[in-house]
């Protein structure tokens, strides 16, 4: 761990905090757009991580996380430093939208460009200033779209240590994912920074049993590196190998019968769709035997829309 962490022009010695504005561009009235980044630094060296939240803009559940960590004072290591980005998507944030104004993802505008989108330019900030710091990251996330996902830590599991980290998350599930182009945890993997990405509830939602799993994970993770004491997991870690959402056979109402998180075997009825005017109704059957790591909860559903997602022990 270095002695002075410099970002954006601020310098950051071991023992002290800062917060931190990266300028990122301006509103069309004039107004600066920030993205606000507190350091918390300990005297004695140690790993570097990162939690940040916001990628999109929708995603509450991972803002609270972080928000929740920096407010209790949990953000202060005993050893080493943590980054906190609360918020990326600023744009996103303050029109409660998936993405920026021009439409693009920002978790698929990685590694960016100092003069390209509105998406690429915040990319490239994230890449340049605070990515060479770090050693690890969590990177906060929730399901999209009227989607609710159940807890779940997703790494790549063949990345040479990256389960053992994962495990010491402790989530209810652990998904072995590989990595999608143009995204974060790839583009900052590329420079030999391991980044995880934890998925817990749906967007524009709080979900307190999600934002509790990512809570006690962080503090579950900072203590495996020695950073902080954490309470222990109270659940068994299922390892996910293989998983696939089963989509809408036809279109109509969605009634799901299984919760979020339970098991289900192959074959078994887990919903229908029906009408809305009650002429018909369609079965819907589990394609494999495993466990629900995420629910469509919009009851109107078209043919092909992603409905249940199904995840089989490794």
């Amino acid at each position: 761990m270095p002695d002075i962490i410099t970002i954006g022009e601020t310098h950051v010695a071991r023992g002290e905090n800062a917060e931190i504005h990266l300028n990122i561009a301006r509103l069309p009235t004039h107004t600066l757009i920030q993205i606000p980044v507190y350091v918390f630094r300990a005297e004695k060296s140690g790993p570097i991580l990162l939690l940040c939240g916001g990628m999109h803009g929708d995603e509450l559940n991972g803002i609270e996380i972080v928000r929740r960590i920096i407010a209790t004072g949990r953000a202060q290591p005993e050893i080493g430093t943590v980054i906190c980005v609360p918020v990326i998507n600023i744009y996103g944030f303050l029109n409660a939208s998936r993405d920026l104004p021009d439409g693009r993802d920002l978790n698929r505008s990685f590694p960016g460009s100092k003069n390209g989108s509105l998406a690429s330019r915040i990319a490239y900030v994230l890449m340049k200033e605070i990515v060479p710091h770090i050693d690890y990251g969590i990177d906060f996330h929730t399901g999209g779209a009227s989607r609710t996902n159940y807890p779940q830590l997703r790494c790549t599991v063949k990345h040479p240590g990256s389960l053992k980290l994962a495990k010491a998350f402790a989530p209810p599930f652990i998904i072995d994912s590989e990595f999608r182009p143009s995204s974060f945890r790839k583009e900052a993997s590329k420079h030999k920074k391991q980044i995880f990405v934890y998925e817990g509830g749906e967007s524009l939602r709080f979900d307190e049993f999600a934002i509790m799993e990512g809570v006690n994970g962080t503090l579950r993770f900072m203590n495996h590196l020695g950073m902080a004491a954490a309470p222990k997991a109270r659940h068994k870690t299922v390892i996910i190998g293989r998983d696939t959402w089963m989509r809408a056979r036809s279109s109509g109402l969605f009634h799901s019968y299984v919760r979020y998180g339970s098991r289900v075997e192959i074959d078994e009825l887990i919903g229908s769709i029906t009408d809305p005017f009650g002429e018909t109704e369609y079965e819907v059957r589990a394609d494999m035997g495993g466990y629900i790591l995420g629910l469509n909860n919009m009851p109107i559903v078209n043919k092909g829309d992603a409905i249940v997602h199904i995840g089989r022990e490794k």
